[in-house]
């Protein structure tokens, strides 16, 4: 267990927020305009995959935070 704090942790926080910001504004800046005169049951998958694509870094993101690695 770790006995001193690191300066990844707080570092990484506010990457993630400033990332996930920049990812979200630009989803609604620019997909709306591409599949937004869709019917809703196909832009819905869109949206869904949208929404998961940004989990997929993370774990390697966390795993840096905690341990200074990369994987």
């Amino acid at each position: 267990m770790r006995q001193e704090p690191t300066w990844r942790i707080p570092v990484g926080i506010i990457g993630l927020i400033l990332g996930l910001t920049v990812y979200g504004l630009l989803i609604a800046r620019y997909v709306p305009g591409l599949v937004g005169t869709w019917h809703a049951l196909l832009q819905t998958p869109v949206y869904i995959v949208l929404g998961i694509v940004w989990i997929l870094p993370l774990r390697r993101f966390l795993i840096w935070m905690e341990t200074g690695r990369w994987g």
